[in-house]
């Protein structure tokens, strides 16, 4: 095999991000197995420990993931932290979870973190809405006043609430750039960019028809990768993945180059879109 190229040294560093709701694990294949399996989500069993290990494997080659859906250690995941276990297995050095519906032992359902490099602040935030229960996970990586800022949430199902969460992200990373807001929106492409606070807050919707629902037959494209004016899109697309109910999206972006030094060794291939996995 011939030896690889290495990228030229004045080449922009790239990082690779991956968004998806991972479902806790449970791996849903059709309609019928939200009733059929429903009691994955309330118990543990081996079927959603392989599917984890599965998860795991994914998440390799990429630098900073957002998941959705995650449980922090209650009894469906065997009183174990899913993202510091899909961490551990795909060898990344840093992970954080914000629980946002805390059920004790029955679930700690929330947000992850995974990423190649150790951000300088992280803050976790409640988001308004008819029901309690959405949050938004705040990462920045750099230092302060030169940092990428990356945002990782799951919105309400209902537009009133939706609108209103998607409001008060844009107040948190007013006037930070470059930034990245990613996950499960709940909403199409079209829905996003209609929303007239995000057009104001300068963040764009990459418009490519990606579908990610349901995982088995993707007919809406609802997880998205939300970028500033001050990163550059590489390319965008969905790996062909029935893990969850829904498929991953993942965006190579190119950096400035004030923030390469942050991010050392981020260059690398983008990952397969529509690949095989598991």
């Amino acid at each position: 095999m011939p030896p690889r190229a290495m990228p030229p040294a004045d080449a922009p560093s790239r990082l690779s991000v991956l968004s998806f709701n991972m479902q806790v694990g449970v791996g849903t294949r059709r309609y019928r197995e939200y009733v059929t399996r429903g009691w994955r989500h309330v118990l543990p069993s081996q079927q959603v420990r392989d599917n984890l290990e599965r998860i795991g494997e994914l998440l390799v080659g990429h630098d900073i993931i957002g998941l959705q859906e995650i449980d922090a250690g209650s009894r469906r995941s065997g009183y174990r932290n899913q993202i510091e276990q899909l961490a551990e297995q795909a060898g990344f050095g840093y992970w954080r979870v914000q629980v946002n519906r805390d059920l004790g032992r029955v679930a700690q359902h929330g947000l992850g973190l995974i990423s190649r490099f150790q951000p300088f602040e992280v803050s976790e935030h409640k988001l308004p809405g008819r029901l309690p229960g959405r949050g938004a996970l705040l990462a920045r990586f750099g230092e302060p006043g030169n940092a990428l800022t990356v945002v990782i949430t799951h919105l309400a199902l209902g537009a009133g609430s939706r609108a209103q969460q998607l409001a008060a992200i844009c107040e948190l990373v007013d006037g930070h750039d470059p930034v990245l807001v990613m996950g499960d929106t709940n909403c199409s492409a079209a829905a996003l960019i209609a929303d007239p606070v995000l057009a104001r807050s300068g963040l764009r919707v990459h418009e490519a028809n990606l579908p990610t629902f349901p995982s088995w037959r993707p007919r809406r494209g609802i997880d998205h990768i939300l970028t500033s004016p001050g990163l550059e899109v590489v390319d965008a697309g969905v790996i062909d993945a029935v893990l969850s109910d829904h498929r991953p999206v993942h965006m190579r972006i190119a950096l400035p180059p004030r923030l390469a030094a942050a991010f050392p060794g981020a260059a690398r291939p983008a990952p397969a879109a529509d690949r095989p996995a598991g």
